[in-house]
């Protein structure tokens, strides 16, 4: 009977030890993607960055934090912005980042999402303001670089790099708009007044040429009467006018002129 008993006993020992030690292992055994690093701590100290693949953890003692490594993309809510040429306007963007060192992004800042998130409004703020419409409608791509280079210099001590910040979209005041549309109809209607003036001034130009030559040469006057009827005739149903050069009825007229005066 004390066999039994011990047996017993015996047996409900091994299976829990057979328990704990299935979840010792458990909980030392950890597998990280491609894209993740572990950040270990060992009794609160940083102990150094591991993975991806399978890593040991000492059960109890060492903690870790999981990072992801690919790249974040992060929208900017919308951002009222006074420029400098006091227009209000609205704004927001997408900032494009990655952590590059883990053990920075989770020791240096509590919450490097939160934190970055925060950075890039208050430098969108900060840097429209300091713009003029016209540069925010005109100079995009250099706000875009000046924006990226402020917060990327920000987040260096994170551990973070930010890799591009792009400004998507900018609304305007109703009144602006109106005004925008009737500086853009003036501007279209001034380039179409210069370009008929010139196109005048150009063909004026070609005419006193061609009247300069018809009239060192006068018998390119005449074909050029000719030309003008050889066209004209070519339409159906047109009466053809034919002028007569003054020159041909000169020698009549010169002889009546002698006949009466005898």
């Amino acid at each position: 009977m004390t066999k039994i008993y011990v047996m017993q006993t015996f047996s409900v020992w091994s299976i829990v030890l057979i328990v704990f030690a299935v979840i010792l292992l458990a909980s030392a055994i950890r597998i990280l993607r491609e894209y993740e690093r572990a950040v270990v701590f060992r009794l609160g100290r940083l102990t150094g960055i591991k993975g991806p693949g399978l890593i040991l953890l000492i059960p109890v003692i060492d903690k870790m934090v999981r990072v992801s490594l690919r790249t974040v993309v992060m929208d900017v809510p919308p951002q009222d912005v006074i420029t400098q040429d006091n227009v209000s306007v609205k704004v927001n963007a997408v900032v494009y980042f990655r952590v590059i060192q883990p053990g920075k992004a989770v020791v240096e800042v509590e919450n490097y999402l939160m934190a970055t998130s925060q950075l890039s409004q208050t430098t969108l703020r900060s840097v429209l303001g300091q713009s003029e419409l016209d540069d925010l409608l005109g100079q995009r791509e250099k706000i875009n670089q000046k924006l990226q280079q402020i917060i990327d210099a920000h987040t260096e001590p994170w551990g973070i790099k930010v890799s591009n910040v792009e400004v998507k979209q900018i609304d305007l005041p109703q009144e602006m708009q109106r005004a925008m549309a009737k500086q853009a109809e003036a501007e279209r209607e001034r380039r179409s007044k210069v370009i008929a003036a010139e196109g005048e001034f150009q063909a004026s130009q070609r005419l006193a040429d061609a009247a300069q030559i018809l009239g060192e040469q006068p018998s390119a006057l005449t074909l050029r009467y000719l030309q003008t009827l050889r066209e004209i005739a070519t339409e159906n149903n047109s009466t053809t006018i034919f002028p007569v050069p003054v020159d041909l009825l000169k020698p009549f007229l010169e002889q009546r002129l002698t006949k009466g005066s005898e």
